[in-house]
């Protein structure tokens, strides 16, 4: 199995990841250690103990909720998340359990920094926290954003922003990173993640296909030109 070094490049595509201070970056790897996940594989279910803070860097992990109970429940897609991204960081800062489920969308490669260890570096190096405040903020942001789009703009806007925003790793990765993008993520899911039914989500995802803008596979969706769904994101 590869190292943790193996996975600096990956690491470093993450704008997070690349502008923290040298040392705090170190500690993390110094810490981390590698964990495979297969598809369907959980990772960490709501109201799960913390343990720890993860960094995506192959394959996708799915964040989700439940809503109903028995054969009636149902989950809810909140985010699929993609390498460089991090995250974790919530149960860090409050020690409190797990706000929602956590799967492998498909096989995985994560860097896992113990819940316990991280805690005692940043006790050690307590000016690092306001660094792993910044993650946070970021998520708040968009969480922000995303609410507002549910409410004011229609329903093909939605969709192309959320496709774009997980595509560049919801803010953390830059466009030059990758120029051939393929999203784990099925219809159902997206239909799921921005409120709308779907058929409504199968009409919109066929517009864009006949336009040359993406191509739908099962199970995932291929981006075919960025700049085309920026231009749907207008």
């Amino acid at each position: 199995m590869p190292d943790v070094s193996s996975h600096l490049p990956m690491l470093r595509s993450g704008r997070w990841f690349a502008q923290l201070p040298p040392d705090f970056a170190q500690g993390l790897l110094d810490m981390a250690r590698v964990r495979q996940l297969q598809a369907g594989e959980k990772l960490f279910l709501r109201d799960a103990a913390p343990c720890g803070l993860y960094a995506v860097v192959r394959g996708t992990i799915r964040i989700s909720g439940h809503s109903g109970e028995g054969d009636g429940a149902r989950e809810a897609v909140l985010v699929l998340l993609s390498p460089p991204q991090w995250f974790g960081e919530i149960s860090v800062f409050d020690g409190s359990a797990r706000t929602h489920d956590a799967h492998a969308a498909e096989p995985c490669t994560l860097l896992h920094v113990p819940h316990e260890e991280l805690l005692a570096w940043l006790t050690q190096h307590p000016a690092h926290w306001r660094d792993l405040a910044v993650l946070m903020a970021d998520k708040l942001r968009l969480a922000f954003v995303s609410m507002e789009e549910q409410t004011v703009l229609p329903a093909p806007q939605r969709l192309a922003r959320r496709l774009l925003t997980m595509a560049l790793s919801y803010g953390q990765a830059t466009e030059s990173d990758r120029t051939l993008r393929v999203l784990a993520v099925t219809q159902e899911q997206l239909a799921l993640m921005i409120g709308v039914s779907r058929q409504t989500t199968n009409q919109i995802l066929r517009d864009f296909k006949a336009r040359g803008v993406l191509h739908v596979q099962r199970g995932c969706i291929e981006l075919l030109d960025l700049q085309a769904l920026r231009a749907e994101c207008e």
